[in-house]
Order: C-alpha cells, then sequence, then structure tokens
C-alpha cells in the first residue's frame, strides 16, 4: 500500500483550482469583447443577425459551463464537510493500518499480523525510512493482536523515530513471501484533500482513509507472548 503524505495530492490541487479560474477567465474576455464589437459596429452595416445569434449562444453557454461549475464545487467542498463531520468520532480512536510506525521510547506497539497459511515461522522485519533493514524478531505464528515492545537484536530500545514493518512468513527455512503487516495507531486528526479524506498519525503519518482495514477504542497494550 502506498503511503501519502500532506503533499501528496498538490499537482492534482493546482490542476483542480486552475480548472474553474481559466473558464471564469474566458467567459468574462468574451463578454468585453462582444460588448466591445457591438459598441464599435458601423450602424450603416450591423452585425450580420445570424452571426450574432451564433455569438449570444455562445456567450449563454460559457456562462452556464461556469454557473455548473460553481455548483460542482459547492457540492463537492460540502460533501468533503460531511465526510469529515461523520469522521469526527475517529479521532482518538485506533484503527488498523499498514503504513509506517513512529516510535516512541518502549512503548509496545499493537501489530496484526498475517503470516502465511503454511508457513512454521514468522519474521517481523524493520526498517528505517530508506529501507535499510535495523532489526528482526521471530515473532508467534498467529493472526491474533500483538504487542511488540521495538527493541533491537541487543534487546535495547530503538531510538526515537519513524520505521516500516514487514513480515516474513517461512516453511522449514524456506522463505515464502514477505507482506505489509498492519497495526493500529490512534488518529489524531482527519483531514481533506483532493483524493479524499486522509487521517493524520503520530510523526506526521497521512493515510487515506479507505486503507484503514479496523476501527476500535483505545486499547491498553499487554505483555508480549512468548515466541
Amino acid at each position: 500500500m502506498e503511503v501519502y503524505s500532506a503533499t501528496s495530492g498538490t499537482s492534482s490541487a493546482a490542476v483542480q483550482d486552475i480548472a474553474p479560474s481559466t473558464v471564469t477567465s474566458d467567459y468574462e474576455t468574451f463578454l468585453i469583447m462582444m460588448t466591445t464589437q457591438i459598441q464599435n459596429q458601423d450602424p450603416l452595416e450591423p452585425m450580420d443577425a445570424n452571426e450574432f445569434a451564433v455569438q449570444l449562444a455562445t456567450f449563454s453557454s460559457v456562462e452556464q459551463q461556469v454557473l455548473t461549475n460553481d455548483l460542482l464545487t459547492g457540492l463537492s467542498n460540502q460533501m468533503g464537510m460531511m465526510g469529515m463531520a461523520q469522521m469526527q468520532g475517529w479521532i482518538g480512536n485506533e484503527v488498523r493500518i499498514a503504513a509506517p510506525v513512529t516510535i516512541t521510547g518502549s512503548t509496545p506497539l499493537i501489530l496484526s499480523p498475517n503470516p502465511a497459511a503454511i508457513a512454521d515461522k514468522a519474521v517481523l522485519v524493520v526498517r528505517d525510512p530508506d529501507g535499510v533493514e535495523v532489526t528482526r524478531q521471530e515473532i508467534p505464528i498467529s493472526t491474533a493482536d500483538y504487542a511488540w515492545t521495538p527493541t533491537g537484536a541487543d534487546g535495547e530500545p530503538l531510538p526515537d523515530g519513524l520505521y516500516i514493518l514487514s513480515l516474513e512468513s517461512y516453511s522449514e527455512d524456506v522463505l515464502l513471501g514477505e507482506t505489509e503487516i498492519e497495526h493500529y495507531a490512534v488518529v489524531q486528526e482527519v483531514r481533506a484533500s483532493p483524493s479524499g479524506t486522509t487521517l493524520m498519525f503520530e510523526g506526521g503519518i497521512e493515510v487515506p482513509s479507505i486503507y484503514v482495514t479496523a476501527l476500535r477504542e483505545p486499547t491498553v497494550p499487554t505483555s508480549e507472548p512468548e515466541v
């Protein structure tokens, strides 16, 4: 899953901002040109009636397009606000997502692993934002929630920061595959963006709401089960 930053929708936003203003500008330019043409026409040779009718029809069409764009913009903003209002209750609750995690001290993270069905070993792989492996740790072969204390191979807490988690599934020491591993994180903010509603998490992580697979009230992490 691609994780979006707060600036991921900049280019599309620019396009959306340009389109209505361009139509409005064309409409105003056409109106000025048409008025000028009427004011400066030769009284002895007035504008052809058919040509004038075509210009009036064009004027009406452009005007209608401007009104339609204004209406669509208003509806889009209204629907966006409705979506945010409906998701207001998500703030402060936990959602399950596959996204980078923010590690702070030794606070356990609630992971939701999904090892391969025939796996006899599951390994949690931890990488930094550049993709460099930091540590790996064998975890239980289960789809049950797992409270992972972020420590390195030496048992010391990992430095605070952003990390990327994945899960390797093995069968008789043969790697079956590596998949994203979901975790629970607390929603801090709900934002509207050109691509839809996004959720903000600790560390500035921003994820589209469509990638949420579960929602629940905050829970208190328990100690890790024995491997």
